[in-house]
């Protein structure tokens, strides 16, 4: 490693927030969902650390066959179902669950030829329009696919929109029991906001994802504070120049940044190319040998500045935390105007990554 950035991920931070959810939903069964790499904290990297959980939640059928291979034997839900017919054989070879929330996959799946029936979790679209049949829809699909030899337990699963709101799931929650009007059925319908915030919505299975990784799912730190959630990515570097400006002077790229008076700038290994976010503005908070500052200027590809006047005793070699323990990633994103989510899944394939 001979740049200084690098990202640390503490398993053992991903496995009490694990039992963070456990606490949240002592009733229901948990899906640790580990789409997007884990976000962005490599799915092989960390997945025994969530050995706990009951199963895994995520989307492709590579890191589904990654589970099985590592030894995972537990059950494995593909949130957005099978894409092709000719996945089918794998879906049975592996013995993966399967959602279904369009008219050709039942359709397929009452085609295919498998060794044994799936497990599939019907989704019912109850307000985002993003997948799923409607509510009035459900009770006939759900006896067609009952009726299938290839389909095993079946679950009524969907997804809120905005169940980061006090009120965020009462509509949806409508619909849901719309659909399920008749069905003595299990549900999975709490994504992580709905787990902490709304425990009328558990059921049968939650499926937290963010907060395993210890971000706030309203995209506020201060929200999840006192749940017990710790942040599981710290992403790190070290002062490898310093400047100091006169007044007038500008920082970097489009002199975004000019210094109204003498100041100490310091110059961190770490920019847009390893996962910060170009777009944060002057003054998003990082941490700098114990004391908090903030950046200036644009964020570059390999370098970003930032201010050292609230540490002079601040130089080269001294320790940065973009985001972790100390500077959470939901105020970074907050800063450049988008979310922790975001952050976590852009770390940069360069950027050396350890575990503790």
């Amino acid at each position: 490693m001979s740049r200084p950035v690098l990202a640390q991920i503490d398993l053992q931070a991903l496995k009490d927030n694990l039992q963070v959810v456990r606490r949240a939903a002592p009733a229901s069964r948990v899906w640790s969902v580990v789409k997007a790499n884990a976000y962005g904290h490599g799915l092989d990297r960390i997945w025994s650390a969530l050995s706990a959980t009951d199963g895994f939640a995520l989307l492709n059928l590579e890191e589904a066959i990654l589970l099985r291979e590592r030894g995972w034997k537990g059950p494995i839900l593909l949130l957005e179902g099978f894409f092709h017919a000719d996945e089918l054989p794998l879906l049975d070879k592996y013995r993966l669950t399967t959602s279904i929330h369009s008219n050709w996959q039942v359709k397929v799946l009452q085609n295919a030829k498998l060794h044994a029936p799936l497990d599939i979790y019907v989704k019912v679209n109850s307000g985002m329009n993003r997948l799923g049949f409607p509510p009035e829809r459900v009770h006939s699909v759900w006896q067609q696919l009952r009726a299938m030899q290839n389909v095993g337990e079946m679950t009524l699963m969907s997804h809120f929109a905005e169940s980061e709101l006090p009120d965020g799931i009462t509509a949806p929650m409508a619909r849901i029991e719309q659909a399920a009007e008749g069905l003595n059925c299990p549900r999975s319908l709490s994504n992580s906001a709905a787990t902490l915030w709304h425990p009328q919505a558990h059921f049968d299975w939650v499926r937290p994802g963010i907060i395993l990784y210890g971000a706030s799912p309203s995209g506020q730190w201060q929200d999840v504070a006192n749940s017990g959630i710790k942040p599981v990515m710290t992403l790190r570097s070290e002062i490898i120049g310093v400047q100091t400006l006169k007044a007038g002077d500008a920082v970097g790229y489009g002199s975004r940044y000019r210094a109204s008076g003498e100041q100490r700038i310091g110059i961190v290994a770490g920019g847009y190319a390893d996962g910060y976010p170009r777009i944060a503005p002057n003054g998003t908070p990082v941490w700098v040998d114990g004391v908090r500052t903030g950046t200036v200027g644009a964020i570059s590809m390999d370098m970003m500045a930032i201010d050292l006047t609230p540490c002079p005793q601040a130089g080269i070699g001294s320790p940065v935390e973009l985001w972790g323990n100390e500077i959470k990633i939901d105020d970074v994103a907050a800063a450049a105007g988008t979310i922790g989510y975001e952050l976590m899944c852009a770390l940069a394939p360069r950027v050396p990554v350890v575990t503790v």
